[in-house]
């Protein structure tokens, strides 16, 4: 049997019809840039998400980097972000000129670990930028009372966790301003590069509004410097189709990683994902840890099942930021998690004898390893 890590072939099949009307929605409209596409989707993302605005902007890392523009995180102020996320999360600190300052996850969780917080803060310390790791959320409340304690800006990242929630506030609905992105394999997936900034401060948000098109409010006239970073007519319209089945495609998610749940548990070796008091996972992706992760790969591919690792070289360790001077050792916790994680086929579509079969795959490696 072949299993693919992501298959798109269940949703789009579902969606074709509704998708192919979005499209000549936009072709026979004639407008393809800030049209009523977007300002449609912006009002349903904004309302999805309980915040009071939304702007549609090109990608998820300009979602954070217009975020931290509007905020003012510039040149020589710190961010703390965390040491084992996406390097997306970096770059968009690196963007304003700010400076990235890691702090380790909690190894059960992998979430940023709101205990070793503080003790990163300096005088320099302008934000604290939490992510949603695999659609996990964080512990937003006690993120929130830091930030408020030492008057810092809170940028969620909220890529991968679309309707996740702390004690039932949605994540990306707790942040000064929060980006996200629509990357095609997210959640909630454009049919290309898609992202959006919310937020409940109106000033904020138009602030956004007008970094994102040139730092203009009127054509030809720009207030500020900004970027040209517009969510396009076509993908916003096909965003306003995907909307309507989110909800939908996240139970299915829950659902099968429940199955991986049951049928995994008690595997010496294997850790499972963990969901702590207070959060709600959506399971952007399902990650297990072995020290044996690379043999368990080599052994699902023989079998037929794709898996992949997210992410294994945490950004530390990474050539663009040599500059930094960190070396091997320096945050253990995100080398280990990056030495050990494994992400399994987890989409909307996956039938009950290929999550039977993932299972099955991974037994047969540890009975006999």
């Amino acid at each position: 049997m072949k299993i693919p890590y992501l298959s798109f072939e269940y949703q789009h099949g579902l969606l074709k019809p509704e998708l192919k009307s979005a499209c000549e929605k936009v072709i026979d409209s004639a407008w393809f840039i800030m049209g009523n596409s977007l300002k449609e989707f912006e009002e349903n993302y904004a309302k999805l998400g309980q915040t009071k605005s939304s702007v549609g902007v090109g990608n998820g890392l300009d979602a954070l980097i217009l975020s931290l523009m509007a905020l003012g995180v510039g040149e020589g102020d710190e961010v703390l972000v965390p040491s084992n996320t996406y390097i997306a999360s970096w770059l968009a600190v690196s963007a304003v000129g700010a400076i990235p300052i890691p702090v380790e996850p909690n190894l059960a969780t992998y979430n940023i670990d709101v205990d070793q917080i503080e003790s990163k803060i300096t005088p320099k310390t302008k934000a604290i930028l939490p992510v949603h790791l695999y659609g996990l959320s964080c512990e937003m409340d006690k993120i929130m009372e830091i930030a408020k304690k030492h008057n810092l800006f809170v940028v969620e990242d909220n890529a991968q966790a679309h309707l996740a929630t702390f004690n039932g506030k949605l994540t990306g609905s707790f942040g000064d301003l929060n980006g996200t992105s629509f990357y095609p394999g997210k959640n909630l997936g454009a049919l290309g590069d898609a992202g959006a900034v919310s937020g409940d401060n109106a000033e904020l948000i138009e602030t956004v509004r007008v970094l994102r098109n040139y730092g203009s409010e009127k054509k030809y006239y720009n207030k500020v410097k900004g970027l040209n970073s517009r969510l396009d007519e076509m993908q916003a319209e096909l965003l306003n189709v995907k909307l309507g089945y989110i909800e939908r495609f996240t139970q299915e998610r829950t659902v099968i990683a429940a199955q991986y749940d049951e049928a995994l548990a008690g595997i010496e070796g294997l850790t499972l994902p963990h969901v702590n008091e207070g959060s709600s996972h959506v399971y952007h992706i399902y990650l297990v840890r072995t020290p044996k992760r690379d043999a368990l790969m080599a052994h699902l591919a023989e079998l037929g099942v794709n898996a992949m690792i997210h992410y294994p070289r945490p950004p530390h360790l990474q050539e663009a930021y040599q500059e930094l001077g960190y070396k091997k050792g320096d945050f253990p916790l995100a080398e280990e998690i990056a030495d050990t994680c494994l992400s399994i086929p987890l989409y909307p579509g996956l039938k009950d004898e290929e999550i039977e079969y993932v299972v099955k795959s991974i037994k047969s490696f540890f009975q006999n390893n």
